[in-house]
């Protein structure tokens, strides 16, 4: 008896032990099936001098940190897939185990699509009061993933087609939505972003996943995006 509890604390305390986006990168392939990969991440950071704060979104002047792809100016640092690519998302473990391994602050990107979930992102302004107004309207949401500059509303998997066909017949949509789709991709938590950290807003409910369909959900945006009282759009910002 004794024995079987020393394993389980050892078991307990291994896992406590492991490097959180390893761990939440084992959790989201292994335990919900979605393929993912890590992120291209940041190049090492160099000492600079100090320097007055600045209000760009990469933060505070001297203290930004570059993305490590070859592009000076990209527009999500760290944040998308560059090597491994895209198509090298996998639900295996010992593959997941090995890239977190040997890069354990790569940001855990889910390669969206397929199987996977699919999301719908907007502004983050915007998305709070999105998610007030659809509360209010008693409309079930799935997990909503936040980072400082966008919300994503998980949704069911959707292809294309179906995304095209469903945009077709709305007489208007936001702008500021983006579709997260077919050979698409989303980062996820606990990751670090060139805008900041990455969390649940509302996190995937214990016991079961549960998704909302596509169309329900965005019907649900346009709706609240015409309700403004001024006729503009509550999802501008």
């Amino acid at each position: 008896m004794r024995e079987i509890l020393g394993m389980r604390r050892r078991l307990r305390f291994g896992r406590r032990n492991r490097p959180a986006l390893l761990d939440a990168a084992l959790h989201c392939a292994t335990e919900w099936q979605w393929p993912v990969l890590p992120g291209v991440g940041f190049k090492a950071a160099k000492p600079t001098k100090p320097a007055k704060p600045s209000r760009t979104a990469g933060g505070p002047a001297g203290g930004a940190r570059a993305c490590a792809c070859p592009d000076p100016e990209c527009v999500v640092p760290g944040a998308h897939p560059f090597d491994p690519g895209l198509l090298a998302a996998t639900t295996d473990a010992r593959m997941v185990r090995w890239w977190w391994t040997n890069r354990p602050d790569a940001p855990l990107l889910l390669a969206t699509g397929g199987r996977a979930p699919c999301a719908v992102s907007l502004p983050a302004v915007a998305a709070a009061r999105a998610l007030a107004v659809l509360d209010r309207r008693g409309l079930r949401l799935g997990p909503v993933v936040a980072t400082p500059t966008r919300w994503s509303l998980l949704v069911a998997p959707y292809s294309l087609e179906r995304l095209g066909e469903l945009l077709y017949v709305k007489d208007c949509v936001p702008s500021s939505l983006r579709f997260h789709g077919e050979r698409g991709y989303l980062v996820l938590p606990p990751s670090q972003t060139g805008t900041g950290a990455v969390r649940w807003e509302r996190p995937p409910a214990p016991g079961g996943l549960w998704l909302p369909d596509v169309e329900a959900v965005v019907d649900a945006l346009v709706v609240a995006s015409t309700a403004a009282p001024d006729g503009g759009s509550r999802l501008r910002y």
